[in-house]
């Protein structure tokens, strides 16, 4: 049937490649579990319809069935109630009977067969969706530690980044007290050499009295010493 070629598709899906797909996992796997809720909800109308057919077959199987006993049953009275030509009707229906019970058998074979299928492709279905809802949590916690790891690493990288700024200022601001000093050290350099005796020409003709010398010999002069 092409329904099972085309569910047995559903079934055998790789859902690790879907997710390395996906640039979301997390996002992925909702839409992958979306996806399988309505596949499944497909497979069940599929699955519904292939087993009524199957039921369907074998009415029809059972109702031959009962059929051909009834008429073996005729044949047999008739037999018995001494009418030969009877028994004969009623056997030559029993065997048509018989014929076409075999191409109802085949046909309930076959049903029988995809009902199986169909119930299987059913039940893997369900329990792949069952495991993935198991497994969703699992994968969306991952990816939530690995935004976090991520939002880390950038932290770290910016934490990097602040070190050598730091680095650099403490280079410029080192750079800057060599840059001063020098600058100190020319100024001094180019400073005019002050003359010695020039010095001591302003030591000496600057000098004066001590007034408290003067004072001191004021009180002597008024006290006749």
């Amino acid at each position: 049937m092409g329904i099972l070629d085309r569910f047995t598709t559903i079934i055998k899906a790789n859902i690790n490649a879907l997710l390395d797909q996906a640039e979301d996992p997390s996002k992925m796997i909702d839409q992958y579990l979306n996806d399988m809720l309505e596949s499944l909800a497909e497979v069940k109308r599929e699955t519904a319809g292939v087993m009524a057919e199957e039921s369907r077959t074998k009415a029809k199987v059972d109702a031959n069935t009962a059929e051909v006993q009834k008429y073996g049953e005729l044949a047999k009275k008739a037999l018995q109630a001494g009418n030969e030509a009877d028994a004969r009707v009623f056997i030559s229906k029993k065997q048509q009977l018989e014929t076409s019970g075999k191409g109802l058998e085949e046909a309930y074979a076959v049903a029988h067969e995809n009902a199986q299928k169909m119930r299987q492709m059913h039940d893997k279905l369900v329990t792949d969706i069952e495991e993935l809802k198991r497994r969703r949590e699992a994968i969306k916690a991952k990816v939530a530690v690995a935004k976090t790891q991520g939002k880390l690493n950038e932290f770290s990288a910016a934490s990097d980044k602040a070190s050598d700024a730091m680095s650099a200022f403490q280079r410029m601001e080192e750079k800057a007290d060599r840059m001063l000093a020098q600058e100190n050290a020319m100024a001094e350099l180019n400073a005019t050499p002050e003359d010695p005796a020039a010095a001591l020409e302003k030591k000496y003709g600057s000098a004066t009295p001590s007034a408290v010398e003067d004072e001191l010999a004021k009180l002597k002069s008024e006290l006749g010493l």
